[in-house]
């Protein structure tokens, strides 16, 4: 079982809860290859008085279809989604477009009253969304720390965008029970949870199943094999990669290790794991 809710991470949602009082409006980071299992629960009742902007980030690595539909099923009274690729160079225009939208009436307020006072926006998201990446790309400069793995940024950071827009980067942050283990597979192929955590090899074997699902032909293709799946498809691939153990055994730890990795660099083309009708 996947269940990963370090205590760094108790305190991310206490902080974040207390900062709430303080913003206009929410960031919300979603992983492209899978936006819907992104979604923590428990910021739901923090956030469903405010407006909130779905930024469903590392597009180019999500299949467009069923991002489109993920995009659709979250767009909303008060809820703006889109897709952006934020290491994109100014690829965040259209997040500040929606802030203006959505602010509106409190930007032309601070006009009419003549006060240059900013819009407070919280960045949030499950680790390894590029939430750092967002806001460096938003500033034009990386002004915060970021990082291809779970749990870089440890604490809050307020950092100035312009003159109308502050956001504050927060911790990625996981809910405490993983009670649906697909959702936990999911973020763990992505490196929302940490390597450290689940069985390697166990969970190659599980995205296996999930490759052949959406289509058999990705993994054979990509490494030349037959279709299998499980145990029997990740010793396959490590026998095409040519990991072998001397006596002449098939390395599968290391057939494991490269399929995800190649997912993550997608080496194994543009992939989305969720669909709407899993979560209506």
């Amino acid at each position: 079982m996947i269940n990963w809710y370090p205590g760094h991470m108790t305190k991310a949602m206490r902080m974040m809860e207390e900062n709430l009082r303080l913003v206009d409006i929410v960031i919300y980071v979603l992983d492209a290859r899978a936006p819907l299992s992104c979604i923590n629960p428990n910021f739901e009742s923090f956030i469903e008085k405010l407006p909130v902007i779905y930024a469903v980030n590392k597009a180019e690595l999500g299949d467009k279809t069923r991002v489109s539909e993920c995009i659709e099923y979250l767009s909303a009274p008060n809820r703006a989604a889109f897709t952006i690729s934020a290491t994109t160079s100014k690829s965040t225009a259209p997040i500040l477009s929606a802030i203006k939208k959505l602010c509106g009436e409190k930007l032309e307020k601070y006009r009419k009253k003549g006060v240059r006072a900013s819009i407070k926006c919280m960045v949030i998201g499950v680790p390894n969304t590029g939430k750092s990446t967002i806001i460096n790309n938003l500033c034009g400069s990386a002004k915060t720390v970021t990082g291809n793995k779970a749990g870089v940024t440890r604490g809050k950071q307020w950092v100035r965008v312009n003159e109308w827009l502050e956001v504050l980067d927060t911790p990625g942050t996981l809910y405490p029970k993983l009670a649906n283990q697909n959702i936990a597979a999911r973020l763990a192929y992505l490196g929302s949870i940490k390597d450290e955590i689940p069985d390697t090899f166990e969970l190659a074997c599980s995205l296996t199943k999930e490759l052949n699902a959406i289509n058999p032909a990705i993994i054979c293709e990509r490494y030349k094999i037959s279709e299998c799946e499980g145990e029997e498809c990740v010793a396959a691939i490590a026998r095409a990669r040519g990991f072998m153990l001397k006596g002449g055994g098939v390395d599968a730890e290391r057939g494991a290790a490269a399929l995800i990795d190649d997912l993550r660099r997608g080496r194994l083309g543009t992939i989305t794991f969720d669909t709407v009708a899993e979560y209506k």
